[in-house]
């Protein structure tokens, strides 16, 4: 099992910064994987940037250039950095792990799952 707890959120001003981050913790998995996601009100949850295990991001295009991700692998935490932030971006945002079981991989057999936290709120305000 996988738990993911983010931190961060709150109210800013347009133009302003925040900074997400998102811990994993837990036992018997090894995460691949890790990413946020938001979902606007009234509006699908949709990807806002990824990275892999290696170090590999990539962006929606709406926040390219003024989001970055970045990952502690030691610490199985993801961080997003956001700046310039823009009304648009008032959404709650999710961390997401996608993490394989170590039991599934000794069977051969491995499973990627996804985890989620539970959200963390993001309002910015113009």
């Amino acid at each position: 099992q996988v738990h993911l707890v983010e931190s961060g959120g709150g109210l800013v001003q347009s133009g302003g910064s925040l900074r997400l981050a998102c811990a994993a913790s837990g036992s018997g998995f090894t995460i691949n994987t890790m990413g946020w996601y938001r979902q606007p009100p009234g509006k699908q949850r949709e990807l806002v940037a990824s990275i892999t295990n290696s170090g590999s991001a990539n962006y929606a295009d709406s926040v390219k250039g003024r989001f970055t991700i970045s990952r502690d692998n030691s610490k199985n935490t993801v961080y997003l950095q956001m700046s310039s932030l823009k009304p648009g971006d008032t959404a709650v945002y999710y961390c997401n792990a996608q993490a394989f079981s170590i039991a599934s991989i000794h069977r051969d057999r491995p499973q990627l799952l996804n985890y989620w936290g539970q959200g963390t709120q993001v309002t910015v305000s113009s």
